[in-house]
């Protein structure tokens, strides 16, 4: 994340339509629900801000308690555009005195609602991180054609990981053991536990 801001204040993860009606098709073992959750608490725990936003939520639902309870005080933003930025409140938001230069996007799904938000994010002058682990699909194939598309505009393309330890940039900082500890559950649920730090 070479181009990161230095603050997390900088910086606003936004979720991006994670709810049942989405998620019940992209993400049915959870495994993208768990590693959404995962940046969820790490941002939280960095001091980065988090926002949701929900596509149609009378028809696909909100977003499931329990990753809402990672930021609980987080706002939450109905829309009905794909873009996140279609939504006059979510633009007003973001771009209004105030607001992040920097927007690391979670969600689904990635062809669609979230390539056209970090799309619309680019031409509003904010920096775009995709959380690569964090991003689902129907089809593998397009969300990989997406991506491509977007870093080749810009975007920088990383895994949550990444971008956490390096805003926390060293053992020092006073949530590296929480956010160690959030690594080492994830890696039990999926994966190879990291080395102990």
């Amino acid at each position: 994340m070479a181009a990161a801001p230095s603050s997390p204040s900088d910086l606003l993860l936004l979720a991006v339509d994670l709810q049942p009606g989405l998620l019940g098709v992209i993400d049915p073992a959870g495994v993208l629900a768990r590693d959404c959750g995962f940046a969820l608490t790490a941002a939280a725990g960095l001091g980065v801000p988090v926002a949701f936003t929900e596509q149609v939520p009378a028809k696909l639902g909100a977003t499931p308690a329990d990753l809402r309870a990672a930021a609980p005080a987080a706002p939450v933003w109905a829309k009905e555009s794909f873009s996140a930025l279609g939504d006059e409140a979510v633009r007003a938001a973001l771009l209004g005195p105030g607001g992040p230069r920097h927007l690391l996007l979670a969600g689904i799904e990635t062809p669609i609602c979230v390539y056209q938000t970090a799309i619309a994010a680019l031409r509003a002058d904010l920096e775009v991180t995709i959380l690569t682990d964090c991003v689902g699909a129907r089809r593998p194939a397009d969300a990989s054609a997406a991506l491509g598309a977007l870093a080749r505009l810009g975007c920088h393309l990383l895994p949550a990981e990444t971008v956490f330890y390096a805003l926390a940039q060293d053992a020092r900082h006073p949530f590296f053991r929480g956010l160690t500890a959030l690594v080492k559950a994830r890696a039990g649920d999926h994966g190879s536990p990291r080395p102990n730090l």
